[in-house]
């Protein structure tokens, strides 16, 4: 059987896990058998790479799940409850995989770019305070979302984040700026998509 034969049966085999589960199934049942291809490994690491497949993706969803309220950082769950936004509605955008949060939602609610990057700055900034209570987002991060999303145009950047200022805290939008922190605006702002994705 070629790989690609292979790669097809575990893509079948990963759509029948739930959704948010099918990426993970999928790579460790590749990564199992492209490891199982590995024949000139010493004996302790064959035992280990010889684990099987099922039992792997015990373990990696055994990390998943929801948000718990003991996950939240303090900051986030004032913001919560100033702008009543409910652990359900966290739990239907984000959910937690080991020590990460991870986005649950594929489309962010707009076709339009400039309304598409700004989106990707507040929810960028939302996960980095489940971690560490700051809503601010790098604008690396940000931008390489964008560029994922083909959402990213280079040409009004800058301006995008200047049309929308109140959103952040940034004082004078310069050009060595590294990260955008959320206004209060920006909060009551970014609860709003939050609703909206859910």
């Amino acid at each position: 059987m070629t790989l690609k034969d292979k790669i097809l049966e575990f893509v079948e085999l990963a759509k029948q896990c739930p959704e948010k589960l099918q990426e993970t199934c999928f790579r460790v049942l590749l990564e199992n058998h492209l490891s199982g291809q590995k024949s000139d490994l010493p004996e302790k690491k064959k035992d280990a790479v010889g684990a099987s497949p099922t039992k792997k993706l015990e373990e990696a969803t055994q990390q998943q799940g929801d948000i718990k309220p003991s996950d939240i950082h303090v900051k986030v769950k004032r913001f919560m409850e100033k702008n009543t936004v409910s652990l359900e509605d966290l739990n239907l955008v984000f959910y937690k995989e080991g020590e990460s949060f991870l986005p649950l939602y594929d489309s962010l609610g707009t076709t339009k770019t400039s309304e598409s990057q700004i989106r990707v700055a507040l929810l960028r900034a939302l996960r980095s305070a489940l971690t560490n209570g700051e809503f601010e987002a790098t604008l690396e991060d940000v931008k390489s979302e964008c560029q994922q999303r083909k959402c990213f145009d280079g040409n009004n950047w800058r301006n995008n984040f200047v049309n929308n200022k109140r959103l952040f805290d940034f004082g004078k939008f310069a050009k060595d700026i590294k990260a955008v922190k959320l206004s209060d605006e920006g909060k009551e702002e970014l609860a709003e998509v939050v609703k909206q994705l859910k």
